[in-house]
């Protein structure tokens, strides 16, 4: 089915080399500012508006990265102005705001298709945004560590510490082969399947975010962001019974939502506006043939689904059971 797809997860550390004060929602934070500090250490015209208007903008790793935009040969979406950002920055899930030099800051990156090779642009980047500062104290910090992890069991090698890259580390890089058999294992099981929504996530059916997904307006959300990363970002388009996957989707009914909206905002230096992004989160439950779907349901937990993904929304997780 998506036999090109790939994904890495990496792990941040920070250490503060001050008091550093942060947001609940971190993710935001983390985000801008390493678009912040990214466009100015690569940009090479800087006096432009916009990236679409650089005769770079197809070779420049920053809008490869943070404003990729549909090449002119492009056979989808031909007509939008943005398509997805190939990586999701997945911040701590804990409420605090302050941290001290004695602690740390762990947030997750996740690069998909050929962002992964990009990987180094991340390190120095994070490394140069903690010489300039982070929250709206500009708090100073260390770029401690950089793993790569594999995201089911946990296993981690060190990429990046102490300032050097640690020479023979590689990565463990997901592809579409073990999510299948993740799939296969996770289907078995059979019964019901709950997911638990930790982030806001902002999912549109008919012109409308929903606060009580159904299941054929998941997987629908699901499909599209899968079927849009494969192609612009793994060079790939995914051919597939769309129609048909959300009318069996359907068939799988939601038994339970104990969910409930959470409103959120953000200041954008970048579109100088003031941005709501809030979504629902909890549980919900799923009852009927949800067997076929468990791979998209294993990719959407991996690239997460619905809008704002880059800042860490739209994470979920599953689980099986009567």
């Amino acid at each position: 089915m998506l036999d090109q797809f790939r994904l890495a997860v990496y792990r941040f550390t920070l250490r503060p080399r001050e008091e550093m004060i942060l947001p609940v929602y971190k993710g935001a934070v983390l985000r801008g500012g390493f678009g912040h500090v990214f466009k100015n250490t690569v940009c090479f015209q800087p006096q432009t508006t916009s990236c679409r208007d650089c005769i770079l903008q197809y070779d420049c790793p920053y809008p490869a990265l943070f404003e990729p935009s549909p090449p002119p040969n492009a056979e989808v979406l031909r007509t939008y102005s943005d398509i997805p950002l190939p990586f999701v920055i997945e911040p701590p899930l804990d409420r605090r705001t302050r941290y001290g030099p004695e602690e740390t800051l762990s947030f997750r990156l996740v690069l998909i298709g050929r962002a992964m090779a990009r990987l180094a642009y991340f390190v120095v980047v994070f490394q140069q945004l903690g010489d300039a500062g982070l929250g709206s104290q500009r708090a100073k910090y260390a770029l401690e560590r950089v793993e790569a992890v594999q995201p089911w069991s946990g296993e981690a090698v060190i990429l990046y510490e102490d300032g050097a890259l640690v020479r023979g580390a590689s990565g463990l890089a997901v592809d579409y082969g073990m999510v299948a058999k993740r799939a296969e294992a996770l289907g078995a099981d059979g019964g019901t399947i709950t997911l638990n929504f930790l982030t806001p996530t902002r999912l549109k059916h008919e012109g409308q975010y929903v606060v009580h997904p159904e299941f054929h307006v998941l997987i629908r959300n699901i499909l599209r962001r899968v079927s849009s990363l494969y192609y612009f970002h793994c060079g790939e388009r995914w051919e597939t019974d769309y129609r048909g996957i959300i009318e069996a989707a359907r068939g799988v009914r939601l038994a339970e939502a104990r969910t409930g909206w959470v409103e959120w905002e953000r200041y954008s230096r970048r579109q100088e506006a003031t941005m709501k992004l809030g979504g629902f989160v909890g549980r919900v439950v799923y009852q009927g043939d949800w067997e076929p779907f468990a791979a998209l349901l294993i990719l959407g937990q991996l690239v997460h689904v619905g809008k704002a993904c880059v800042f860490g929304h739209g994470k979920y997780e599953a689980a099986v059971g009567d």
